[in-house]
């Protein structure tokens, strides 16, 4: 099946009682009984998240919505402009009552002409107005909102705002409020996981109950597993400047006593307090100058009062008093059980070079990853006095910052390397370097090229290390999608290896030598088990020219367990990508689509676009053509029309085509992805071939592309391929023994998705052939499979046939053309556990596999056994085609 290279809405974790109290007043509104409500938290509960919600969800509704802010607080109804200013086009009174800067006694004569504002627009369509930081806004304003608020109750209009606590008494007090706490536990454990809080052992324990369920605090994600320090270059956010606010007015003592509880991330409270005697201070002296700030406290963990008052307060500290909390703290760390807490600490604690400290901080053993390993490489080549040494530790950090998925770290450090002075292995190695740096940029940037020179530089003295540059270019360029001209271009500039490798077999592949490329691909692919860690999206697409979905999924499985193992964001989201192809491609479309929501929230979280190929498989396979058309036409904008993603775009376009009986539209979009060239995905759009060029009566074009396909799937003789191959050689000889070969063969391969069209085709063959009950037989079974995996587009055809046999309407609707009830609505998650469960996995194993708690899996199988009817493990695993 094809590699990766519209978006599913990430799942709203929480907050069920808020959502159904503002559906209801949404739902009030729209029968004309308006109503307000004031959303109370403390800041990043999600307050604002609630009101975008809202404005989301408001279907029919027009919105409105203001913000608060503290430099507007002493201008005299400027929230009130801003929130009137979309409707003011046609209202020539209230612009008059602003421009007239009317006295405060004329409060009641504007708060009357907002209020005919607000409702005549209402009468058009109901109006939901949205005011964020309630807090901040002036006072003119709040007295004028709370008026009108009063006088909805027969106007369809709604009023949310969100109130930051705490906070002073106000006129909002007197409007209905409701208080938002902290995420649960259980809900903590259903968040994607790209939203959990990751770190290492107690740094994670410390976060979470640091942050009290509140999800901008879960979302604080500790770097090099808790060591690397706030960046002390950028600006604070607002919710850290209103902690530092905070901080103004105490005593040094105090102030001390913050910045070594911020300077530890354990939050170990025996480290603390031996910190605190090493300064001077005495345990019960300290604890009551801590808790007097309000902002930490010290009991079986040292806790702030939220993760953003830690970094705000280690960010405001003067340097001097970081590096005296570095230096008590680094004196009581014990070398001998955390001698990288405490090199770290001694690192912090210095004024300048200090080659003992480099040595320590790059040999040491870290306990934070890969992240960590390039936090302390980083700080090792400051600290380094030799500049030749300097130079070695900033590559190798670089390096490690690429490798735990930080590239603009990475980038930012091979700007500060002048390359003037190096040998041809330092500049290979930069050149590399900053070439899989530029490959993370959506358009790839000079990252080919300089990995190309890089190789280049390296083939004539190390050819191992030559070869793996030129594979790296490979593996990027799929990622990016840009393999039009770089494909040839590795493997010409390959020097001979001493062992066969991926290159010997591209060029294989490349050459159409199929039967040659089959065997040594087999040897790497299953001999070496290492693969999926080194050349993942290799590996998958190499797999894909076995026709071996077995093979691919193995590949997958491994990428994702690595990735949520290592807690790397980039390989978390790269094998999430390539799992939801790999279930879109073996029809399990509601899991494909879980995983894409989830890999959406990783990519939006870390400040990145999404991965486009998964998104690409799961709009073909659905077949909505709606949703695809306007997907692929992004693509094909954003890459010109070339390279892979291109290819994959050709390839949807023409699934969708076939699924909707458009033959000639999928005849052209399948030879466009053919002669884009691309030797791993022109496999797979060759069956799109075959078929719509016999029903557009091109049975030269048919043949040929079954030669081809013939040639590659023969090779490799496993049932997915050769099942795919017997229904396209029987389109073209319209032999009744190919059609059934292929629905035998296909019965053992996982692809359901041509499994299904295996007995859609032959079900139309024989349907115009007269023979109608057997083709009923066949469409039926078709028809089981594209609803089972909610491939729309394919079910409406088979349902079509169907009918053309002679089932009624009612009949197709009674069954969703399965011959049973359709399937409950399930949710995506509820789906994913079911299917996990029909396997035989118990909760705990689930629990493991999902990163939620056995009690949060039971809860949803209780929802799953409702929803279903269904009564036990067993029944549930019959359901799922798994029972013995």
């Amino acid at each position: 099946m094809p590699a990766p290279g519209h978006s599913a809405t990430p799942p709203f974790v929480g907050r069920q009682d808020e959502l159904q109290r503002i559906t209801a007043l949404l739902d009030g509104a729209r029968s004309g009984r308006g109503d307000a409500l004031v959303l109370l938290g403390e800041t990043g509960i999600g307050k604002t998240a609630l009101l975008d919600r809202a404005g989301h969800t408001a279907t029919g509704f027009q919105v409105i919505r203001c913000t608060g802010s503290r430099s507007e607080t002493d201008l005299p109804f400027a929230a009130i402009h801003q929130l009137c200013l979309p409707l003011m086009s046609g209202s020539g009174a209230l612009r008059t009552v602003f421009t007239e800067a009317p006295a405060p006694a004329d409060t009641l004569r504007i708060g009357l002409a907002v209020l005919a504002l607000l409702t005549g627009a209402a009468r058009e369509q109901p109006l939901l107005c949205l005011v964020d930081d309630a807090q901040w806004l002036d006072t003119a304003s709040v007295r004028t909102l709370t008026f009108i608020a009063r006088r909805l109750s027969c106007e369809p209009v709604v009023m949310l705002f969100a109130q930051r606590t705490p906070g002073p008494a106000g006129l909002l007090d007197d409007l209905a409020s409701r208080r938002i706490a902290g995420l649960t536990d259980d809900e903590i454990d259903t968040l994607p996981a790209a939203r959990r809080p990751i770190g290492d052992g107690p740094v994670l324990q410390r976060l979470r109950a640091e942050a009290r369920g509140n999800p901008s605090g879960l979302l604080q994600r500790p770097v090099a597993g808790g060591y690397a320090a706030a960046d002390l270059t950028a600006e604070p956010c607002r919710a850290e400047r209103g902690f530092q606010d905070r901080l103004d007015g105490l005593t040094g003592v105090a102030t001390l006593l913050l910045t070594v509880a911020s300077a530890d991330p354990t939050g170990d409270p025996a480290l603390f307090w031996a910190a605190a005697r090493r300064l001077g201070f005495d345990m019960p002296a300290a604890s009551t100058a801590l808790a007097g700030t309000g902002l930490a406290e010290v009991g079986t963990r040292v806790l702030f009062c939220h993760p953003l008052a830690r970094s705000a307060v280690y960010r405001a500290a003067e340097p001097a008093l970081r590096r005296a909390a570095h230096r008590a703290l680094a004196e009581v760390t014990d070398p001998a059980t955390a001698p990288d807490r405490r090199v770290w600490h001694r690192a912090h604690a210095g004024t300048g070079p200090d080659e003992t400290i480099a040595a320590e901080l790059e040999t040491v053993r870290t306990r934070g990853g890969t992240a960590a390993t390039a936090a302390f490489l980083e700080l090792a080549a400051a600290f380094s006095v030799d500049a030749g040494t300097r130079v070695d530790r900033t590559l190798r950090a670089a390096r490690a910052h690429l490798d735990a998925g930080a590239p603009a770290r990475a980038s930012h450090l091979l700007t500060t390397v002048d390359s003037a002075g190096f040998s041809d292995d330092q500049h290979a190695l930069f050149d590399q370097l900053r070439g899989r740096a530029a490959f993370t940029r959506r358009s790839g940037g000079d990252g080919p090229r300089l990995l190309l020179r890089a190789a280049e530089r390296l083939a004539g003295r190390d050819t191992r290390r030559s070869r793996e540059n030129l594979l790296d270019v490979l593996q990027m360029s799929l990622l990016t999608g840009r393999t039009d001209a770089l494909t040839d271009r590795v493997l010409v500039a390959a020097p001979a290896g001493s062992d066969p490798d991926l290159l010997d077999a591209g060029r294989l592949l490349v050459d159409d030598e199929h039967g040659a490329a089959v065997p040594l691909l087999r040897d790497l692919l299953l001999e070496d088990g290492r693969l999926h860690a080194k050349r993942p999206v290799l590996e998958y697409v190499f797999a894909a020219a076995l026709w071996d979905p077995v093979v691919s999924g193995a590949g997958v499985e491994s990428v994702l367990r690595a990735g949520r193992e290592s807690g790397q964001p980039d390989m978390v989201r790269l094998g999430l990508s390539l799992s939801a192809s790999h279930h879109a491609f073996t029809g399990d479309l509601a899991t494909a689509k879980a995983l894409t929501a989830e890999e959406e929230t990783l990519a939006a979280v870390d400040g990145r676009p999404p991965a486009t190929c998964h998104r690409l498989h799961v709009a073909a396979l659905t077949g909505r053509p709606g949703e695809a058309r306007e997907l692929f036409t992004q693509v094909l904008d954003a890459t010109g029309g070339t390279g892979y993603l291109a290819a994959n775009v050709h390839w949807g376009m023409a699934v969708v085509a076939a699924a909707q009986a458009d033959y000639r539209t999928a005849l052209a979009a399948a030879e466009q992805a053919v002669a884009l060239g691309d030797p791993f995905l022109a496999g797979y759009s060759l069956p799109e071939i075959v078929e719509a060029a016999v029903r557009c009566g091109q049975p030269a074009t048919a043949a040929a592309a079954l030669t081809d396909l013939d040639r590659r799937t023969s090779a490799s003789a496993t049932a997915t391929g050769l099942g795919i191959t017997a229904y396209c050689r029987g389109l073209v000889t319209g032999d009744e023994e190919h059609y059934r070969e292929a629905v035998d063969l296909l019965g053992a391969s996982p692809l359901l998705p041509y499994r299904g069209r295996a007995h859609l085709l032959y079900g139309e063959w024989l349907r115009r052939r007269g023979r109608r009950r057997d083709s009923r037989e066949q469409l039926t079974a078709a028809q089981a499979i594209f609803v089972d995996t909610t491939m729309e587009g394919f079910a409406g055809r088979t349902a079509a046939e169907l009918k053309a046999t002679g089932r009624t309407t009612a009949e197709l609707k009674a069954t969703g053309g399965t011959g049973r009830p359709p399937a409950a609505d399930l949710t995506q998650r509820e789906e994913r556990i079911a299917r996990l469960v029909a396997t035989g996995a118990t909760s705990k194993e689930v629990a493991v596999q999902l990163f939620l708690s056995p009690r949060t899996v039971d809860a949803h199988l209780r929802n799953i056994f409702r929803k279903t009817g269904i009564v036990s493990r067993r029944e549930l695993r019959r359901r799922y085609g798994t029972a013995e």
